[in-house]
């Protein structure tokens, strides 16, 4: 067996590897994929593929049968004319040479014969097969899901769980398709091009050979579609590049110019698909021409073998012909299966290799010791350590640390210093690169793994629940614990009160990712399940950071409690939870730099230091405003709806009725005379099928006794074959054609809306992770392309089926119309089994994604939070979900292979009953009503081929419901109402003689969040103006606010209470185009766009036409000139993807220029300067000295020697201003600004 499959391997890999030499070493060979099959399987593989084999041999056989019912027909009618000419009626009556009625009865139990036994092959071959995959493909599973669940934490760092998941539900189905059904049809189909050349040869070897030697024209059909996105690409990357930098774009208006930019672009594209159009027309009338004259020929010289020479029987005739006909047509078919065998082959590569792949630190292992006491000492011995997924960014550097059992040590220090790392060495997710961490001295690498973990209880700043009840939740934390445990747990976490609040108390739902929780519930669930534990020691990340006031005072009470008589390592950066700590360990850079008590840390004016002083600043005025306004009860409501707003956005997912045809064609409706001339084109090749029956019943024109009628008989239909040919290969020309140029037209015209619409949303929609560019992107590449699915080819599709079947219905009749009634009664079997199998060429992947889903939700949950798996050492018990999980698909899966087999069988029976009853009821027409035979065959071949040709067309339209759901996406995307419009002409503009545009800003009482976070409030109540011509300056650490104020000035959103007022004008009644155009903006990263130095300044105004003299100006002011000038292309420098070309200081001052350019009377600089050397900092800091004159200013910036000249400085902390003046005046306040400047401590 495994020689045959690896044989078949050989057959899939010879037409793919000459292709793919290099790829030949990464991809596994075919018997490969089958390594996990045991012997029953193979066994099961083995006997279908026997099944397969006689299956293929099944269509030449009938083959035989046909020539010599041929045959038969063809003696009765010479006898039939004999005796007509020779005698009277009386004698025929007598002397009835051949039993006509009786013939066909015979002819007509040979194709029962045949149907029955291809619908059993056909049963078995594809049952066999499937069901054999899906056990292989049940036990990949489970073996992938189990090894990935072993994996270390850094392999996971370097592989993002988006591929693992799409590895698991794809690339595991790709294989399935490699080693399933397709590889039992792919041996039916061979078979059969084997055994129709076989018939040829052998009953016609000279007649074969001109058909051999004319068909290779025929496999000129070429692919193009790969171009056609190629050409996409272009636009695409203008899509993506605007998308990215959407705040960019909006600040300068250049939103209408990027829409004409990516039109431009899309000409190309438009101009392949057409051509693409255009090719595949010319190729499929190519392929019909070709078809049509090889008919030609072979008739033409077959006759002349059958009359002149007398070789053939006319029915040896029609066997080779049909015989090598239908084996071209098999290998054809053949093909779409190996494109599946090497995309399987391509799957297993990944995936086996995942499973080969030994784990550095395999939580599974049974390996290493466990410590009979533990005390809970811990130590990092100068540790050095960088993660995997970034080795050249030091993260520890020498760190040395002692944490004496039964403490509380607390890590402080800025972000990226090290701390959570630290935590995570000591729980063994990663292995420092130097040094050692040890337990009571023992290395922890000796150590076993969970029983390590075990030790150790850690909440984190986002505590990870699972989606089930609050109960199992805890129960997380140690197998089989009692429900007493848990409740003691939840009591100690200050948990118990809120829960037993709850309707269903400890069963009610967390939801997805504990989504109905509030933040301080969840943390609270957290405490208890790492409490149940009893571990010996205890890590707390940030483990209050996420949560407002009250909710903290809960938490935190509940973390002191629970940390007595435990070895504690806690992390924050509230200092209310560090100052009770034994020890605190201040960190910087990676090394520990500070180690001490609370006050002794104060008099050191470190690390520490720094941190308080900011906090407490904040923490007073915070406090202030609490005590004045808020109560307890309007938190409780803001939580409830925090979390009834969570569900509700993840249950939105994309849930779109398909849109309705109307109205896709009404964008469609300016291509009507393409359209038009299409159908007209689709209307004669439906024609064409029932034609070419008719032309074949033709053939038996050999009972003509006459030479000379029969020669003339002979090249008339000769002569008809070609010219059949050329009108068909002008009319595909022609559909192929017009409906690509609507199609395309109608893409561009979607695409172009669709990026008109997405430039013209508010900037709080792209934070949306639904909304990302590269979503985004995709959606205008794939969505409009396939929108054309339902317009134009489908138009075609229709016309094309209405009168393939109406013309040979109509010709039916016309010949015998009761032998057609009974063959219509079998038209829509011989339609479905067509449909069918061209569905069987697309395989059925997309029904077994649905049943994966629940095993897949398991795993998406799984992976996405595998440090919080691992820290409790649940990794086993997910797997056994998993499996569990699994059995469901597995179960369907086989029914389905039983279902599957069966249909297929009958789909492949079909056409033999049809035949079988309409020659004997054909054969009694003959005989009781002298209804002539030629006409019985040309009925049949007539209806049986337009009903297969249906079936097949059907099937392959492009897919019409995707269409409609892509459409229904883009017309959502298209009838959204932007909260902020930038197309609108409404709103106030002043600029008229009274009433100048100033630059005077007030913020009132501003309070915000973003959209997509809204339980953090960023900004709490911000008061600050400032006059036109004055400069503010906003100091603060990050995280305060200061560019969301910014952001609310531009209008990228707008505030949730209080107002922002511009010369007196409240912002969200401003027109937005207006505003935007009085302002510039200079941030931290400058976004350059692809294209020349001068385009790059002139963007700074969208409104005009700028000559290069104003930008030479601009560039003067922006300290920017001399530097251009000494370039090689001086102005038309290109600055590459951007602004890669060029370093910080130049991107910064090219930035510079372009706000000028804008003339703006608000100039608004974020950190303009912070990323910069102090050298470049001089020449750009001179230059915004520069811009600033005559203009209002806000500066944000961290370096106090940018602001000292300011007119104000907000000093602001947690969303609000705590004190505000001129230099001078808050050192003489001796506040929290004079703290920052005497200490000379960084600001944020």
């Amino acid at each position: 067996c495994v020689i045959f499959l690896s044989l078949l391997g050989g057959v899939a890999v010879n037409t793919f590897t000459s292709k793919h030499e290099e790829e030949k070493n990464l991809c596994v060979s075919m018997s490969v994929q089958f390594r996990f099959a045991t012997c029953n399987e193979i066994l099961m593989m083995v006997v279908g593929s026997v099944c397969a084999v006689l299956h293929g041999s099944a269509q030449p056989l009938v083959l035989l049968v046909f020539g010599l019912l041929t045959d038969t027909f063809i003696e009765y009618d010479i006898e039939l004319n004999d005796l007509m000419n020779n005698s009277t009626w009386e004698i025929v009556l007598i002397f009835r040479l051949l039993n006509i009625e009786y013939e066909m009865t015979q002819f007509a139990f040979y194709y029962v014969g045949i149907g029955a036994a291809v619908f059993l092959l056909g049963y078995f071959q594809i049952s066999l097969w499937v069901t054999a995959a899906a056990r292989q493909v049940q036990r990949i599973r489970k073996m992938y899901f189990s090894k990935v669940m072993r994996m270390e934490i850094g392999w996971f760092d370097c592989t993002s769980v988006g591929e693992l998941n799409t590895r698991m539900s794809d690339d595991i189905n790709k294989i399935n398709d490699a080693i399933a059904d397709q590889v039992a049809i792919f041996l039916q189909r061979f078979t059969t091009f084997v055994c129709g050349f076989c018939i040829g040869f052998v009953k016609g070897w000279k007649l074969t050979l001109v058909i051999v030697s004319a068909s290779p024209l025929i496999g000129f059909v070429a692919k193009l579609t790969g171009m056609e996105l190629q050409a996409y690409a272009k636009a695409g990357a203008v899509a993506d590049e605007v998308l990215s930098s959407i705040r960019t774009v909006a600040a300068f208006g250049g939103e209408k110019k990027e829409v004409q930019r990516y039109d431009r672009n899309l000409i190309s594209a438009q101009r392949w698909g057409i051509r693409k159009g255009l090719i595949m027309g010319f190729f499929t009338g190519y392929m019909w021409l070709v078809i049509f004259l090889c008919y030609g020929l072979a008739f033409w010289y077959g006759s002349s073998l059958v009359v002149d020479t007398e070789e053939y029987t006319p029915g040896t005739l029609l066997q080779v012909f049909f015989g090598v006909l239908i084996a071209a047509m098999n290998l054809g078919q053949a093909s779409p299966c190996l494109e599946a065998f090497a995309s399987g082959r391509g799957a297993a590569t990944i995936i086996f290799e995942t499973i080969d792949r030994e784990p550095e630190i395999d939580c599974l292992s049974e390996a290493g010791y466990k410590l009979d006491r533990v005390k809970g000492d811990i130590e990092f011995h100068n540790v050095t350590f960088y993660y995997p997924s970034r080795p050249e960014v030091k993260i520890l550097d020498q760190l040395s640390v002692a944490v004496k059992s039964g403490e509380t040590t607390a890590f402080v220090g800025p972000s990226g210093a090290g701390k959570s790392t630290a935590i995570q060495l000591i729980q063994r997710f990663y292995d420092p690169k130097e040094g050692m961490v040890t337990l009571d001295g023992h290395d922890i690498r000796g150590l076993n793994i969970q029983w390590l973990r075990s030790l150790i209880g850690i909440v984190e700043q986002e505590p990870v629940l699972f989606a089930t009840t609050i109960a199992e939740n805890i129960r997380y934390g140690r197998p089989g614990v009692s429900m007493e445990d848990i409740i003691t747990a939840a009591k100690e976490a200050n948990a118990y009160s809120f829960i037993m609040d709850l309707p269903q108390k400890f069963d009610t739902l967390v939801g997805e990712g504990g989504g109905q929780m509030s933040g301080g519930q969840k943390q609270r669930i957290a405490i208890a399940r790492a409490l149940v534990r009893n571990p010996r020691i205890l890590l707390l990340d940030m483990a209050t950071s996420a949560l407002d006031n009250e909710s903290e005072a809960i938490v935190q009470e509940a973390l002191d409690k629970v940390r007595m008589g435990r070895t504690t390592i806690s992390i924050a950066h509230r200092l209310s939870t560090i100052k009770n700590a034994d020890v605190i360990v201040g960190f910087e850079h990676g090394r520990a730099v500070e180690r001490g008590k609370h006050n002794e840390l104060l008099d050191r004016k470190g690390v520490y230091f720094t941190l308080v002083t900011l906090q407490s600043q904040g923490d007073k005025a915070l406090n202030e405003k609490a005590r004045q306004s808020r109560s307890k009860f309007g938190r409780l409501i803001s939580y409830m709806l925090i979390a009834s707003i969570r569900q509700q956005d993840d249950e939105e997912e994309e849930l779109v009725e398909p849109a309705p045809v109307a109205r896709i064609l009404k964008y469609n409706l300016p291509e009507w005379p393409y359209m038009l001339f299409g159908s007209v084109g689709a209307a004669i090749n439906g024609g064409v099928n029932p034609v070419y029956s008719l032309l074949f019943s033709q053939i038996l024109t050999f009972s003509v006794t006459d030479p000379e009628a029969q020669r003339k008989e002979i090249d008339s239909i000769c002569l008809f074959f070609v010219m059949v040919g050329v009108v068909s290969f002008f009319t595909q020309m022609l559909q192929g054609y017009a409906f690509s140029k609507s199609g395309e037209l109608l893409t561009r015209r979607l695409r172009r809306l669709g990026f008109h619409a997405m430039l013209g949303q508010e900037i709080g929609w792209f934070d949306d992770h639904r909304n990302s560019p590269g979503a985004l992107t995709t959606r205008l590449a794939t969505d409009a392309s396939q929108v054309q699915g339902a317009t134009g080819s489908q138009i075609g599709m229709i016309v094309n089926s209405l009168s393939n079947i109406g013309v040979a219905v109509i010709m039916s009749f016309y010949f015998s119309w009761k032998l057609t009634l009974l063959i219509l009664c079998f038209l829509p079997f011989i339609a479905l089994s067509g449909g069918f199998q061209a569905k069987m060429l697309t395989g059925f992947a997309k029904q077994d994604k649905q049943a994966m889903e629940a095993a897949g939700r398991i795993s998406g949950e799984a992976l996405n939070n595998i440090r919080t798996i691992a820290g409790l050492g649940k990794e086993r018990s997910f797997v056994d979900m998993y499996e569990a999980q699994l059995d469901a698909p597995y179960q369907a899966a086989l029914k389905k292979a039983n279902v599957y087999g069966a249909c297929y069988g009958f789909a492949q029976c079909v056409v033999f009953l049809t035949n079988a009853a309409s020659y004997r009821f054909g054969g009694y027409l003959v005989r009781q009503e002298g209804l002539h035979f030629s006409l019985v065959f040309r009925v049949i071949s007539a209806i049986v081929t337009s009903g297969t040709a249906l079936g097949r067309a059907s099937s392959y339209t492009p897919d019409y419901a995707k269409a409609k759901i892509s459409a229904a996406r883009f017309f959502q995307l298209l009838d959204r109402l932007p909260l902020i419009s930038i197309y609108s002409d409404k709103g106030d503009k002043w600029v008229c003689v009274l009433e100048n545009f100033q630059g005077n800003i007030e913020f009132i009482d501003c309070k915000f969040t973003y959209p997509t976070r809204p339980d953090i409030q960023v900004l709490n109540g911000l008061n600050v103006s400032v006059k036109p011509g004055q400069t503010l300056a906003f100091v603060g650490s990050s995280g305060c606010g200061k560019s969301t104020s910014v952001q609310l000035l531009e209008r990228f959103y707008d505030p949730d209470h209080g107002k922002v007022l511009i010369d007196g004008h409240e912002s969200n009644r401003v027109n937005v185009p207006f505003l935007r155009s009085k302002i510039g903006i200079v941030s931290q990263e400058p976004v350059l766009f692809d294209c020349s130095i001068a385009e790059n300044i002139k963007y700074g105004d969208n409104s005009r036409e700028i000559g290069m003299n104003e930008v030479i100006s601009a560039a003067k002011k922006a300290q920017l000139h001399d530097f251009v000038m000494s370039l090689p292309e001086k102005y038309d420098t290109n600055v590459g993807a951007q602004g890669s070309q060029l370093s910080r200081g130049q991107k910064q001052r090219i930035a510079i220029a372009r706000a000028i350019i804008r003339d703006p009377k608000i100039l608004l600089l974020d950190e303009a300067t912070s990323a910069l050397d102090t050298e470049s900092e001089k020449t750009v800091q001179e230059a915004l000295d520069k811009a600033r004159e005559g203009r209002t200013c806000i500066v944000i910036a961290h370096r106090l020697s940018t602001i000292q000249n300011s007119d104000i400085i907000a000093v602001m902390s947690r969303g609000f201003v705590i004190e505000k003046g001129a230099h001078d005046q808050l050192m003489a306040l001796k506040g929290a600004y004079y703290k920052l400047v005497t200490t000379g401590a960084p600001i944020s």
